[in-house]
């Protein structure tokens, strides 16, 4: 298994999606190290002492001020653990739980948490082995850090909960003896420092934005070929147009989608004599639709990538003061407001693809496309319910797609009276993307079908490429046939990116900045 070293401040987008897409392990930067032992004495000085420290020497949350004895230390911090140990619903993925096991060492390894370089050593090695915990994706409300998940991860790390080694699922002691591993006893406020931070809700916003910049670049691709299949009009993607009002994403999408549809026969077949003044806003408004949701991802691309290097527990040991000092970084409002907007990004690239489907099916605005782009309307229905289908898909996603950080709870007793709501905000974004995939998949469909209908004039040898590939998995439907491994093929294609490998390298890598 390969091995990334990283620099707890410094990991990069680029980093964290290959640890999610590859399944790389991570070890931090030695340079790390000092600041997590100098934390770790801190606190250890002040577990000892007289003063209450929150989470160090008291009691939580609501029973802060109840101190605890010393010789208690380990009994607390264990007992937080199971405690805490209350989520519940379908297990997180485990390339999603390698990346929460990641973002956790980048926050022990800022040096504020106060936790022994033991501890950062076993989730190493715990992702070096292939240990992985059994998360459950619901109990979080995104503040006070996502502690039920979180607790799960630390639990296997005492030898409790489950896990899954080698493809089986067991106690977190046996994945921990069969990897050749030893559970830790934790000292002083080590089990706080675990659970008490944002590395869950992160992680499903991460893998979120991940998924839906590969759908931004899918849809580009689906739209390009929409528009040649309706032969539509390429003047809206002017340079200047989109220059002359200046948003990045717009200039982005309005030159990827020229330079797709560059050399296509069809398009040059209409420029003179075609009737049509305009084309419908489904078309030709595409760079300024997905322009918007591609600068909404890179927005939120950028808290995603400070929150990811974050320490995010409390308290936290504030070295230039020499102090422990308990704030509020476990809140999650920034990555519920990122999830929020990569949710509106999601459903929008969607609700214009749709519209473009709708299109291409409707004879009365295809431009002389067959109905429903079947040679025998009539006796077939051709792609009738394929389009249903993505409409259906469509109105979810815009239901999905409401803001969940609006919305708070009290919990705790009321000290914890406004929470974030941060995780299901992103974890949802799983559930959107994948009907996302289905919708830019059979868009793919319809217009790769409208395309042939056009020959002999053939589109660009860029989005000719597209096609052929479809075509590898995908036939064309010259009579109606069972239709749902087709939309399942496409929807694949699309999620794993097959259709846009066949495109020249960096050809749409400006959709992320």
């Amino acid at each position: 298994m390969s091995e990334l070293i990283l620099t707890p401040g410094q990991a990069t987008l680029a980093d964290l999606e290959r640890v999610w897409r590859e399944g790389l392990s991570v070890r931090l930067a030695e340079s790390a190290r000092a600041g997590i032992e100098a934390a770790a004495a801190r606190i250890a000085a002040a577990a000892s002492g007289d003063v209450p420290v929150y989470g160090v020497n008291t009691g939580f949350g609501k029973l802060a001020s109840i101190k605890i004895k010393s010789e208690d230390t380990a009994t607390l911090q264990r007992n937080l653990i199971l405690s805490h140990c209350c989520g519940v619903g379908e297990a997180v993925e485990e390339e999603t739980v390698r990346l929460i096991m990641v973002l956790k060492l980048l926050s022990l390894g800022r040096g504020a948490s106060g936790v022994r370089p033991e501890v950062v050593v076993l989730i190493e090695d715990m992702l070096a082995k292939g240990v992985s915990p059994v998360i459950p994706s619901q109990g979080s409300v995104g503040a006070s850090g996502d502690l039920a998940p979180l607790a799960h991860l630390a639990a296997v790390m005492l030898g409790e909960a489950r896990a899954t080694y080698k493809g089986r699922e067991m106690s977190g002691a046996e994945a921990l003896a069969a990897a050749g591993l030893t559970p830790i006893v934790l000292a002083a406020k080590e089990g706080l420092a675990l659970i008490n931070g944002t590395q869950v809700s992160t992680a499903f916003a991460l893998a979120g934005l991940f998924t839906a910049f590969r759908m931004a670049r899918n849809a580009l691709v689906s739209s390009s070929l929409s528009t040649d299949a309706i032969m539509g009009s390429t003047a809206p993607f002017f340079d200047e147009i989109h220059t002359l009002r200046g948003h990045r994403g717009q200039i982005v999408a309005a030159g990827i989608i020229r330079n797709l549809m560059d050399g296509s026969e069809i398009r040059e077949s209409h420029r003179e004599g075609d009737t049509r003044v305009q084309d419908p806003y489904c078309i030709r408004c595409q760079p300024q639709v997905t322009g918007a949701a591609i600068d909404i991802l890179n927005q939120a691309a950028r808290t995603l990538e400070i929150e990811a290097n974050a320490a995010t527990d409390n308290p936290l040991v504030l070295t230039s003061v020499g102090q422990i000092v308990s704030g509020g970084n476990f809140h999650a409002e920034p990555v519920a407001f990122a999830a929020d907007m990569i949710a509106l990004a999601i459903s929008e690239i969607g609700a214009i693809s749709q519209r473009r489907i709708a299109l291409m099916v409707d004879p009365a605005l295809s431009h002389d496309l067959p109905p429903f782009l079947t040679p025998a309307p009539g006796l077939n229905s051709g792609l009738m319910i394929a389009e249903v289908t993505s409409a259906a898909l469509m109105s979810e996603n815009k239901h999905l797609a409401n803001p969940c950080s609006t919305d708070s709870t009290p919990t705790s007793a009321n000290q914890e009276d406004h929470v974030s709501m941060a995780a299901h905000g992103a974890r949802r974004l799983k559930r959107m993307n994948q009907n996302l995939a289905h919708i830019v998949g059979i868009e793919v469909l319809c217009a790769a079908a409208g395309v042939e209908f056009r020959a002999p004039l053939a589109t660009s040898a860029h989005l000719n490429a597209v096609i052929a590939r479809l075509r590898q998995e995908v036939s064309a439907l010259d009579q109606d046939r069972y239709m749902a491994p087709d939309l399942e093929t496409c929807a694949r294609l699309v999620a794993t990116g097959a259709l846009i490998d066949v495109l020249p390298a960096g050809m749409l890598d400006e959709v992320q900045a």
